[in-house]
């Protein structure tokens, strides 16, 4: 079902109004308008909703990626996240997951620090700089004076290398624990 944005039919309907000034067609018009049921409307995001995600901002943990292909993680790498999330005891909803290809998503990292205050963020195959932030090696973090962030590869990587899942897992679990 097809929702409407009750300011922008309003608008409408007034400029239909007055275009055709026949105040019979503007009485039947008020009788349909407090008549009908209301109507279901989807709310663009607003400022404080600046973002899509999913998962939660509550804990402070902040997974951001960037997968043009797929909303999230492709469904080999949302496994992979779903396994090492129960590993270190925390659910997906306890974490909040954003995908930087979104178009919505801005890729800002001072939007994204007002926006979800995260306390650690795991880049997981976006580059730093792509943030404007400062070179960071794959599988170390940077502490901030809000937040500490993680680099490391996309899963796709770590499944290409097992090397790269190695080095990531250990770290990872230190991080998310401290």
């Amino acid at each position: 079902m097809k929702t409407t944005n009750p300011i922008a039919l309003q608008a409408f309907m007034s400029e239909d109004i007055y275009s055709f000034g026949n105040d019979l067609y503007v009485n039947e018009i008020q009788m349909e308008q407090s008549e009908a049921e209301p109507i279901a409307v989807a709310q663009e995001p607003t400022a404080q909703e600046a973002f899509i995600y999913q998962g939660s901002k509550a804990k402070g943990v902040l997974f951001i990626l960037r997968y043009p292909d797929y909303p999230y993680f492709s469904p080999e790498a949302e496994d992979a996240f779903n396994k090492m999330m129960d590993a270190v005891k925390l659910g997906p909803e306890n974490v909040a997951v954003v995908n930087l290809a979104n178009a919505h998503n801005p890729n800002d990292f001072k939007q994204i620090m007002q926006y979800f205050t995260p306390t650690k963020i795991i880049l997981l195959g976006v580059e730093p700089i792509s943030l404007k932030l400062p070179l960071i090696a794959h599988n170390s973090y940077m502490k901030g004076k809000i937040a500490t962030v993680f680099n490391t590869f996309s899963f796709e990587e770590m499944f290409a290398n097992q090397d790269k899942k190695k080095a990531f897992w250990q770290e990872f679990k230190t991080f998310i624990q401290s």
